[in-house]
């Protein structure tokens, strides 16, 4: 008898919750709406024993539906989370695309252009590896982009990228320092 009580009772439960999430009009019409639905009114017509101490387990308002207070009645509705209250802050700037200054592949001329100037500098930054200090180029001017600023930081991170076998920890402030004049001067002059 009690597994019987029990099944109506989430029958009956699950009735009123779907036809207060399936029904529209305002919020204190779906309480109403949803008391006087037939299958909440077939469910409440099923012989039930249950205990006189027994209360029935109200069930959790609907997103968007009033809550009920302690009187029964039915609250103000619940605000949207996204509703965009007056007081909340303002939208954060979105961050530049994480490609900002990243300059395109060059071309055959100004790979070469790129090339003289850094051999004019010292053979082995280049190394007989052309490709490879273009991609360090590329990458050092979008470090020129993101900090235009400090020069301090660019030289260290140009004695970071640009490496050879002679020289694994860099080449050094004073190169790394024309290194990046270098680049200027021919792949990134937007980084001034």
């Amino acid at each position: 008898m009690r597994t019987r009580l029990l099944a109506a009772t989430l029958t009956a439960l699950a009735a009123v919750s779907l036809a207060a999430c399936s029904s529209s009009g305002s919020s204190s019409g779906k309480a109403t709406s949803a008391a006087g639905s037939p299958s909440a009114t077939a469910v409440s017509t099923t012989p039930a024993a249950a205990p006189s101490d027994a209360a029935p387990t109200p069930a959790a308002p609907a997103p968007g539906t009033a809550a009920p207070t302690a009187d029964g009645s039915a609250g103000t509705p619940a605000a949207p989370a996204d509703a965009g209250a007056s007081g909340a802050p303002a939208p954060a700037k979105p961050a530049p695309p994480a490609d900002a200054g990243l300059p395109t592949k060059p071309g055959a001329d100004l790979t070469g252009k790129l090339v003289a100037a850094l051999d004019a500098i010292d053979p082995a930054i280049v190394g007989g590896k052309p490709d490879q200090a273009v991609d360090r180029a590329r990458n050092q001017c979008q470090s020129m982009y993101q900090f235009p600023k400090d020069k301090g930081k660019l030289v260290e991170l140009a004695n970071q990228r640009f490496t050879s076998p002679d020289h694994p920890q860099g080449f050094g402030p004073d190169t790394a320092a024309k290194i990046n004049d270098a680049l200027r001067a021919t792949l990134c002059p937007a980084a001034r």
